[in-house]
């Protein structure tokens, strides 16, 4: 499949697109109810708190990714996704045994300035960026809508960005980031491979605790596992994402909106009686 840039405005929002963003005192609850349960994500880590669980080690956390093939990158106004066509499964880990789940997508939240853009904090500190690998369960659904909301229906595994090296495997996705400058731009990309997402596979420390979406519309009885070891972009790589834009072509912007997309990230939630647990001493 040939690249392709979608032109000009032929993105249709989704249907539970209402209007939400991340601009100060947006009341997500107004339109999304979940939004207002007791188990909404992200979340401040406190690594003190967090109980070591051995257990978790009984099985090994295992993702299965494959390389993808004429993936799909999209701006949507609020994060840019990469769209996994392949077949890629984790198992294993806190996860039922004998269930696999599937990735669906990746998902970027960032800071417009260094010192913030993760959702989640480690001990009240944020990270100028947070990617996030969505998988829905295969074995007990037939995809991620059916998932949403059900228990044991959505794993995510999240990962920390800090700001250092170039990242190689991603390089594939800043490189086109300037042909999404727009919402509703999408480029297909020949090759995309998500194992240069994970760790080093000495690096395979991890908290893990129930949650929600942190985005519309913030459905629970998801299963967050964190990497407690970040990744690391260049300066360069995060510019590329800094350049982007929350609105299509030529729309007109209310005062005070620069139209840049960043600062998307959903503020840390209550832990209420959560328990973290961590795959670490």
């Amino acid at each position: 499949m040939a690249d392709s840039v979608n032109e000009e405005s032929d993105y249709v929002p989704g249907k539970d697109e209402l209007d939400w963003g991340y601009e100060e005192g947006v009341e997500w609850g107004l339109h999304f109810p979940a939004a207002n349960g007791e188990y909404q994500s992200p979340i401040n880590l406190n690594s003190r708190e967090a109980q070591y669980d051995p257990s978790l080690l009984d099985v090994g956390l295992s993702p299965n990714y494959v390389v993808c093939r004429d993936c799909e990158v999209v701006n949507d106004g609020h994060t840019v996704r990469i769209l996994l066509k392949s077949k890629s499964v984790v198992t294993g880990g806190p996860l039922p045994s004998d269930h696999e789940y599937e990735l669906h997508e990746v998902r970027f939240h960032w800071g417009k300035e260094n010192q913030r853009g993760s959702e989640h904090t480690v001990n009240f500190k944020a990270f100028p960026m947070e990617l996030h690998l969505i998988h829905w369960n295969s074995t007990l659904f037939n995809s991620l809508e059916d998932a949403l909301g059900r228990k044991n229906g959505v794993l995510i595994i999240a990962l920390f960005v800090q700001v250092g090296k170039e990242h190689l495997g991603l390089k594939a996705i800043t490189e086109v980031l300037q042909d999404l400058q727009y919402k509703g731009k999408s480029k297909i990309i020949p090759c995309f491979n998500p194992n240069t997402l994970l760790p080093d596979p000495l690096l395979r420390d991890y908290w893990v605790y129930d949650g929600s979406l942190t985005t519309p519309p913030c459905s629970e009885n998801v299963t967050w596992i964190l990497y407690r070891y970040p990744l690391t972009i260049s300066q360069m790589q995060i510019e590329e994402f800094r350049r982007l834009r929350s609105h299509v072509k030529g729309a007109e912007l209310l005062e005070g909106n620069d139209g840049m997309l960043g600062d998307n990230f959903r503020p840390t939630q209550p832990l209420s009686d959560r328990t973290v647990r961590a795959a670490f001493q």
